[in-house]
């Protein structure tokens, strides 16, 4: 595999998603694209592990975050959002924008929301009505105990909302188990695919509760989509391409089989992790909560981040990442989560350990 291109997002493209985007037009409101709609949802809700809807837009993963405000928070309401990072803080600042009564629950960043966190924080506010979690926090590589919380906040008697971006078709994630009411995902990382598909799984409580919320909503309007998936079909016109690489992408993870692909990012963030301590770097997340999807680290006596991205880059063609928010210049972040093996982190540590011995030798010249 060798890819060099290490992002937390997008992610490299496996040479079956490439051949699917070649694909030529259908018409989207025929015969042959029901069948293939049909299928590709059937894919996706195996996939998550659920027996609910799984809905598709165009658009980013964010676009998750006002579906599901849109479609559930009224005007006013109060919800809970667990923030511990950089997406926590967005999720939290786009329901804030369209008008919900946000509480946070803010965690130092690199640090894990913990059931007891939760608690104590539901506790403060008995009226929530939602509670916001970010599964994996890309921007630290963090990540949260998500089936733990879950509980929590439904014995509380909240709706679970879930942003499993950077998780959702690589770690372990269970929506029908948990107890989980929404789940947004993009398809540009995990997925294996380019950015342009968001992907909503939705739970019966949802479905529940949605039905008394009066906002007003066209395009992201969850009973519409549900509606015309039935029939096989989408309320505005498909990004035929990027589902044609999205279903292509399903198949490739349920041949090497939901566990197995569990399994070997598991193995790629053990890996990550152990050749950066082996380099001497400090990891910036709480271990005990590491991410097996994306995983930060310091650089070099907690200098600058941006000199080593690019000079990785310019010197061995390897693409990785600084932070996000006020970590942007603080810390430095390897995706390895979607089309990835062993290998490529080894080549990707590889070029991390010359780029920083060529410095650190030229420094002490």
């Amino acid at each position: 595999m060798q890819s060099l291109f290490r992002l937390p997002g997008p992610t490299p493209l496996p040479p079956p998603v490439l051949a699917a985007m070649q694909r030529p037009m259908i018409p989207h409101r025929g015969i042959e694209f029901r069948s293939f709609y049909r299928d590709l949802l059937d894919r996706l809700r195996r996939i998550h592990r659920t027996d609910g809807d799984v809905l598709l837009w165009p658009g980013s993963g964010s676009a998750g975050w006002e579906i599901a405000i849109a479609n559930l928070i009224n005007q006013g309401e109060p919800v809970l959002i667990g923030v511990c990072g950089d997406f926590g803080d967005r999720f939290a600042r786009v329901a804030t924008l369209l008008g919900a009564n946000v509480r946070r629950l803010d965690v130092p960043w690199g640090r894990a929301i913990t059931p007891e966190m939760l608690r104590d924080g539901l506790e403060q506010h008995p009226d929530v009505v939602a509670v916001l979690l970010t599964h994996n926090e890309t921007s630290t590589g963090v990540t949260n105990p998500l089936k733990e919380l879950a509980s929590v906040v439904r014995s509380h008697g909240a709706l679970v909302i879930v942003d499993a971006v950077s998780s959702a078709a690589g770690l372990p994630l269970e929506v029908d188990e948990w107890g989980l009411d929404f789940v947004l995902s993009g398809s540009q990382k995990a997925w294996m695919c380019p950015p342009g598909v968001v992907i909503i799984a939705v739970g019966e409580r949802f479905w529940a509760a949605q039905g008394r919320c009066t906002n007003s909503k066209y395009f992201w309007s969850l009973a519409d989509a549900r509606d015309a998936a039935l029939n096989g079909s989408t309320p505005t016109t498909p990004p035929l391409s990027t589902l044609y690489a999205l279903d292509a992408a399903a198949r490739m993870i349920e041949s090497e089989s939901l566990e197995e692909v569990w399994q070997r990012h598991q193995d790629v963030g053990s890996r990550t992790r152990d050749g950066l301590e082996n380099m001497g770097l400090e990891l910036f997340a709480d271990q005990a909560y590491a991410s097996n999807t994306v995983t930060a680290f310091y650089p070099p006596s907690r200098g600058s981040a941006k000199p080593i991205v690019d000079a990785v880059y310019q010197e061995h063609g390897v693409t990785i990442a600084g932070g996000q928010g006020h970590l942007a210049d603080a810390i430095l972040r390897i995706g390895h989560m979607g089309w990835v093996n062993l290998e490529d982190i080894d080549a990707c540590l590889e070029a991390l350990a010359l780029t920083l011995s060529k410095r650190s030798n030229c420094s002490s010249m």
